[in-house]
C-alpha cells in the first residue's frame, strides 16, 4: 500500500507539473494570440476574463461530478482536454474558433484544478504529514518551463502551433499513462482499479457531502486575497519596475521570473516548515513576509530594491494557496464525516482562486490610474495581512505531524471512505 501511495504521489505531482506548463504557455503568449486572431484591444479583456469565469463554472460542476465519478477519473480526462484546447488556440484562424477553444480550456481548467487539489488533499491525509506544498512546487516548476518555452517561441518568432504541438504530443500520453496510478480517497484504491469497486474511492463515487459556506468563508477570503496578490505580481511587476522605478525594458522582465523561482523554492521546502512549526505558523509567517514584500515594492527608491520586494512576495505568497486547500479538506472531513465532504469543500474553495485572479489586476490598474501605482501596492498588502487574522482557521493540530501528533499511515490507508 505504501507503494500505491508513492506512485500516486509521483503521478499527481506530474499532473500539477503538466498543468503549470500548459497555463504558462497560454498566458505568456497572449500578445501572439491577439495578433494571430486580430483581436482588438477593446475585445481582448473580454476573452481574458472569460477564461477564469468559465474555470469557476467548471470548478462548481466538478463538485457535482465527483458525487458520481472518482476525482481521479475527472482529472484523468480533463487534463488531456486542457492540453488539446491549448493546441486549438494555437491552430485556429478565426475569432469564433478562438472563443470555442478558450471556452473549452476554461471549463476544463476548472475541473482540472479542483480534481488535482482534491487528490492532493486526500493523499496528504493518507500520508499523515504535509505534502501539499510539494504538489504546488511541481506546478511552479511547470510554469517556469512553460514560460521558458514561450520565451523561446517568441524569440525565434515561431508560430503558436509550432510552440504548442510538441508540448501537447509529449504531455497528453504521459499524463494518461501517469493517471493509472492516481489514488482516490484515503489511499485505498488507484484510478486504475476504478472498475473493481474496491478502496475508498468506490464508496465515495456515489455519495456527496459538504460543509456550509459560513464555515469555509475565512478560507475563501484567504484564497481570494492570495490570488489578488499573485495577479498583481504577474500583471503589474514589469510595468511597475519600468514606469515607476525607472528600470530598463530588459530589467523589467526579471521580477516575475524571480517571483516564480522564489515561489518554487518556498513551496519545495514549505512542507518541512509545516511539519516542524504547524500550518498556522507557516501561514502567518507567509502572510507577514508577503506584506513586507508589498511594502518594500511600494516604497522602493529604485529597481533593485523593487526586485527585493518581489522576491519576498514569492517567498510569502507561495505557502498560502496550498495550505488553504489542505485546511478546507481537513475542516470538511472533521465537520462532516460523509464521503465526498472534503472534495466538495475543495471544489467550492477553488472558485475563489478565479475570483481573486479576476479582481487583482483591474483593482491595481484602477487604483494606479486614479491615485498612484505605489499607493495601489498597499491595497494587496493590507488584504494579505488580513490572512494573519484568519490563520487560526488553518488549525495546526492535524497538519503538525511529528512528535506526539503523527498518526499511523496504515490506519489512514485502511480507513476506507472515512479516510478523508
Amino acid at each position: 500500500m505504501t507503494d500505491v501511495l508513492r506512485r500516486g504521489r509521483a503521478s499527481l505531482a506530474f499532473g500539477f507539473f503538466a498543468q503549470g506548463v500548459a497555463f504558462a504557455l497560454l498566458v505568456t503568449r497572449i500578445p501572439a494570440i491577439q495578433d494571430r486572431y486580430g483581436v482588438s484591444d477593446a475585445l481582448l479583456p473580454v476573452f481574458l476574463a472569460a477564461v477564469p469565469v468559465l474555470a469557476g463554472v467548471g470548478s462548481v460542476l466538478s463538485e457535482h461530478l465527483v458525487r458520481r465519478v472518482r476525482p481521479s477519473r475527472l482529472l484523468r480526462w480533463s487534463q488531456p482536454v486542457v492540453l488539446l484546447a491549448l493546441l486549438g488556440v494555437g491552430t485556429g484562424d478565426r475569432v469564433a474558433l478562438l472563443a470555442v477553444a478558450l471556452a473549452v480550456f476554461g471549463l476544463a481548467v476548472g475541473a482540472l484544478d479542483a480534481s488535482m487539489n482534491m487528490l492532493g488533499v486526500s493523499l496528504q491525509r493518507a500520508y499523515g504529514r504535509s505534502i501539499m506544498l510539494g504538489f504546488h512546487a511541481a506546478y511552479s516548476l511547470g510554469g517556469i518551463l512553460g514560460a521558458s518555452l514561450a520565451w523561446a517561441g517568441a524569440h525565434w518568432d515561431l508560430a503558436l502551433w509550432v510552440s504548442y504541438l510538441p508540448v501537447v504530443v509529449v504531455l497528453v500520453p504521459a499524463a494518461l499513462v501517469g493517471s493509472r496510478w492516481y489514488v482516490d480517497g484515503g489511499g485505498g484504491g488507484a484510478a486504475g482499479e476504478a472498475g473493481t469497486g474496491g478502496g475508498a474511492g468506490g464508496a465515495e463515487a456515489g455519495v456527496g457531502g459538504g460543509v456550509g459556506f459560513r464555515v469555509l468563508l475565512p478560507l475563501c477570503l484567504v484564497m481570494t486575497f492570495a490570488y489578488i496578490g499573485d495577479s498583481t505580481v504577474s500583471n503589474w511587476s514589469a510595468k511597475y519596475l519600468q514606469d515607476v522605478l525607472g528600470s530598463s525594458e530588459q530589467l523589467a522582465t526579471v521580477p516575475y521570473n524571480v517571483y516564480m523561482v522564489t515561489t518554487l523554492v518556498g513551496r519545495a521546502v514549505g512542507d518541512f516548515g509545516v511539519r516542524r512549526f504547524g500550518a498556522v505558523a507557516v501561514v502567518r509567517g507567509g502572510a507577514v513576509v508577503a506584506a513586507v514584500g508589498f511594502a518594500v515594492v511600494a516604497g522602493a527608491p529604485g529597481a533593485w530594491v523593487g526586485m527585493l520586494g518581489f522576491t519576498l512576495l514569492g517567498l510569502g505568497l507561495c505557502v498560502l494557496v496550498p495550505q488553504t486547500f489542505a485546511a478546507a479538506g481537513r475542516l470538511a472531513a472533521e465537520r462532516d464525516g460523509r464521503p465526498g465532504a472534503s472534495d466538495a469543500a475543495v471544489a467550492r474553495l477553488n472558485v475563489f482562486n478565479y475570483v481573486g485572479f479576476l479582481i487583482g489586476s483591474p483593482l491595481v490598474g484602477a487604483l494606479g490610474g486614479a491615485w498612484s501605482y505605489r499607493g495601489a501596492m498597499l491595497v494587496p498588502m493590507v488584504l494579505v495581512l488580513v490572512t494573519v487574522v484568519y490563520a487560526r482557521s488553518f488549525g495546526d493540530r492535524p497538519d503538525r505531524y511529528g512528535g506526539g501528533h503523527e498518526r499511523s499511515r496504515t490506519a489512514d490507508v485502511g480507513r476506507g471512505s472515512n479516510g478523508l
